[in-house]
């Protein structure tokens, strides 16, 4: 089957929080309840809220399979302009268990890459935390570096960050 990336559209909605959350429910156990709660409603939320410059769908067989969001800084992204990142973020990638293995999440991220080289912007930047083992490996497969500076503490959580340096991402993103 043909992966296409686009951009998500207001009708595609209900399918990107469906898949979103299909592909964060695995965490609703590592999570203590009060965390995995608020956790849910940010997911929820997030596809309505002003912030992200592109809500970004992958679709397999007409169905999307896939998504993540593109912030323009730490501002955007998380309300906290103190981390001083002032460009590109990615949040909420997101490709179901059952999708996963197929070089969906890889397409997604190219994508995101694509749209901050355009943008003029030296790095992208995501948080991600030692609970999501797998996505911090591809991370670091395809070329992520941590930044510890701009590391996050939710709660007892360290959140970490990693950026990519996008005039070296052209390599492991091939």
């Amino acid at each position: 089957m043909e992966l296409t990336i686009r951009d998500a559209t207001a009708a595609d909605r209900d399918a990107v929080l469906q898949v979103t959350l299909d592909a964060y429910t695995q965490y609703s156990e590592a999570l203590p309840a009060d965390r995995w709660g608020p956790y849910r409603s940010s997911i929820l939320a997030s596809f309505d809220k002003e912030g992200p410059i592109a809500k970004i769908a992958a679709i397999e067989d007409g169905r999307i399979v896939g998504s993540v969001q593109l912030f323009i800084g730490s501002d955007a992204a998380y309300g906290a302009p103190e981390l001083g990142i002032a460009g590109p973020i990615i949040r909420y990638l997101a490709v179901p268990p059952e999708h996963r293995g197929k070089g969906i999440a890889t397409a997604l991220i190219r994508e995101a890459v694509s749209r901050s080289v355009s943008l003029g912007a030296e790095w992208l930047h995501l948080h991600t935390s030692d609970m999501m083992a797998s996505a911090v490996g591809l991370y670091e497969r395809l070329g992520f570096e941590r930044a510890v500076d701009a590391d996050i503490m939710n709660g007892e959580t360290l959140v970490k960050c990693y950026r990519l340096d996008l005039k070296a991402a052209a390599a492991p993103l091939s």
